[in-house]
């Protein structure tokens, strides 16, 4: 049950007998349908208090921070006891034969009865050795993550399709993912330390993008919860690391010879600026360089904050710019020295700018040429063959840069080839041909032979996107002298995305791309795990807040938001805000709210809460204010009626504290009377 609240404390009438009168909302009111909680707020003032709360810290021996990524995902761990060293998973096999990477691709798949097989390269592998109509029997999923981005009404229940268009529940897919990596992880660790506890020893984190809102955040806390990464009585062994703020972590302990800044080129193994190359060129060594040292799986992190921080002056403003498979994630931090926390200067901002982009415009360019109604019963009839065409795009896509001069070629399934022929009757080379794509050739080896011009405007809608909203970024006030610019995240190693955003702005702030740049935000989510405080303030995303009546004010109020009751005039559907959007909060305020039973023996509080974009919202009827969630406060454990009398149960005050300065909006309750905590739980998922 759920309703707006009644009226703060100031405009209810305290009668003679002491009790308070109770002002129920109307049943015409928006978002009512007589569903009524029955509280009233003792004492929600107009400007919220914020008050400190002591933060509880975990005892854990191991940090494991799995970076749960669209195209690739990987964990890594650090042990409390060595916080400067962070040890990268075992190496991935998988790909070219005797090759190992540091991530493997976030790939599932399933039996047809949707019971687990594997992840990562060997579910990529497996998938591709199935015969052609076996596996359209196997589920087996791909880029998922973007699901969760792009869901607007994400709950519970949300579906996810695989790639043979058969449906499973998103909770049980991302579940599959995470049980996954804890095995993984769990066994490494066990290995190394076989006297480690698994349960209650290890702090979990888990990487979201930050521009994700809270229904997403939540769902991956879910799936953790179900995978069993820590049980749901115990909350605070899983953190919520956001992503470009574990890049930002890191990138503060950074020694000049770890990163590459794109207007000076790379640096030598003592900080001195190597010859002018081109950035792919340039690029290319520095990773060959960090490919060479990486004789152990060990990383060494400093003490304190790296060379480059102990340049910067107090003030100074950098903007993490985290360029993923999926989405592109912008934030502006500022670093407080000497203690190096970081203050976050704008809410984060970005959008779904991810590689995923130049993928689809790959798609697009196919239907361009063979036709959507081929390709789409191509995906359908052969969906490992179809898989096998995006890893070979892939493979290309990596190679492809601003100066090259050669062509790339893609390498078409024989699959594709024969099953296009009986499709349409005539060869690939034939619709080629007849195709309006003059950049596109057909080689007689089976490829298509793409010149540079035309893999690069495959680039240029994702990229031009990405830039755009960096300029747009760097033209607010808030984010005016920026020093750096750090490019992070898989897409970054882009050499053609890099020349894109040195071109454009290398003139007004230093363009820096971390050398290991796939693995910037799983070796700062580590760091996170080690110490959640690192970010002392972040901005509200959105404006939160719940519905109450208020004293009607004439002039003031519209007419239509009247509702008198027992001679008393009350102004409904009022927006009383917990915090507005893109404001400060430091991490440890919360938000403090006291409510009263309004019935003898009532067990359950539930409150609405309403959200928006904008801070000049009234009434949570305006334009774009929309209900995001409930808090709910379980008062089986409270006595409010038994013993007491109706009166005394009355005036039970039950305090509840959200905190907003945290990756995830948190909320615990108080009852006063007796200094009993109070079961509370905020849920954005069930709307």
């Amino acid at each position: 049950m759920s309703t707006l609240l009644v009226p703060p404390m100031q405009t209810l009438q305290i009668g003679a007998n002491g009790e308070r009168s109770h002002t129920p909302s109307p049943p015409n009111s928006p978002g009512l349908h007589n569903e009524s909680c029955n509280i009233a707020p003792l004492t929600p003032s107009p400007s919220p208090r914020n008050e400190v709360r002591t933060r509880r810290h975990a005892t854990f021996s191991v940090v494991v921070a799995i970076d749960f990524g669209t195209t690739s995902s990987g964990y890594a761990f650090s042990f409390a006891s060595d916080p400067e060293a962070i040890h990268m998973m075992r190496k991935w096999e998988g790909g070219d034969p005797g090759v190992a990477h540091q991530k493997t691709p976030t790939c599932l798949l399933l039996t047809p009865e949707g019971a687990f097989h594997s992840f990562g390269y060997t579910a990529r592998d497996s998938f591709h050795d199935l015969d052609p109509e076996e596996a359209r029997e196997w589920l087996y999923f791909e880029k998922f993550k973007m699901k969760i981005h792009s869901a607007s009404d994400l709950t519970m229940k949300t579906e996810l399709e695989a790639v043979n268009g058969k449906k499973v529940q998103a909770l049980e897919v991302f579940a599959h993912a995470l049980r996954f990596f804890k095995q993984q992880a769990v066994q490494e660790l066990k290995d190394q330390c076989p006297a480690l506890p698994e349960r209650d020893a290890i702090r979990w984190v888990i990487t979201v993008p930050a521009i994700w809102k809270q229904p997403a955040k939540q769902f991956m806390r879910e799936a953790a919860y179900l995978a069993g990464l820590v049980p749901p009585e115990s909350p605070e062994q899983l953190l919520i690391a956001l992503e470009p703020e574990a890049a930002s972590i890191y990138c503060r302990k950074l020694r000049l010879n770890q990163l590459m800044d794109l207007s000076e080129g790379p640096r030598g193994p003592h900080g001195r600026r190597a010859p002018d190359l081109p950035i792919d060129s340039s690029f290319r060594q520095a990773r060959e360089q960090l490919r060479r040292s990486r004789h152990s799986r060990t990383f060494l992190v400093e003490s304190g904050v790296g060379e480059l921080w102990s340049e910067m002056q107090t003030g100074d403003r950098y903007i993490v710019a985290d360029c993923g498979g999926g989405t592109v994630d912008l934030t502006v931090h500022q670093i407080e020295q000497p203690q190096g926390t970081l203050k976050e200067l704008h809410k984060a901002s970005g959008g779904p700018y991810g590689a995923v982009g130049v993928d689809l415009a790959f798609e697009r360019l196919l239907c361009q040429i063979f036709g959507a109604d081929f390709l789409s019963a191509f995906k359908a009839k052969r969906p490992a063959a179809w898989v096998d065409l995006t890893i070979a795009f892939e493979a290309r896509k990596r190679t492809a840069a601003p100066h090259r001069s050669s062509p790339l070629n893609v390498s078409l399934p024989f699959s594709f080839i024969d099953f296009y022929r009986k499709h349409r009757g005539h060869n690939v080379e034939t619709a080629l041909k007849r195709s309006s794509v003059n950049l596109v050739k057909w080689s007689s080896q089976g490829m298509l032979r793409m010149s540079p011009e035309a893999m690069n405007e495959l680039f240029q809608p994702t990229i031009s996107q990405i830039v755009q909203h960096i300029a747009e970024l760097l033209g607010r006030p808030e984010v005016q002298g920026v020093k750096f610019l750090f490019l992070v995240g898989g897409f970054a190693e882009s050499a053609v995305l890099q020349q894109a955003v040195q071109s454009s702005f290398g003139g007004l702030c230093r363009v820096i791309v971390p050398q290991d740049v796939g693995l910037t935000i799983l070796k700062g989510a580590v760091l996170f795990g080690l110490d959640p405080t690192i970010v002392r303030v972040r901005r509200s995303p959105l404006t939160y807040g719940v519905g109450v009546l208020n004293k009607f004010v004439e002039g003031k109020h519209p007419k239509e938001k009247l509702l008198v009751k027992e001679g008393k005039h009350w102004c409904t559907d009022v927006l009383e805000k917990f915090v507005s959007v893109d404001q400060s909060v430091a991490l440890g305020e919360v938000v403090r709210r006291s409510y009263c039973p309004a019935r003898s023996g009532q067990r359950k509080i539930i409150i609405n809460v309403y959200c928006c974009a904008t801070d000049d919202a009234v009434y949570i009827t305006d334009p774009g204010v929309r209900k995001c969630g409930t808090i709910s406060l379980d008062l089986d454990d409270v006595d409010v009626g038994g013993s007491h009398s109706p009166k005394r149960a009355g005036r039970r005050e039950i305090r509840a504290s959200m905190q907003f300065g945290d990756t995830e909006i948190k909320v615990t309750a108080l009852d006063v009377q007796t200094a009993k905590s109070v079961k509370a739980s905020i849920d954005f998922l069930s709307n």
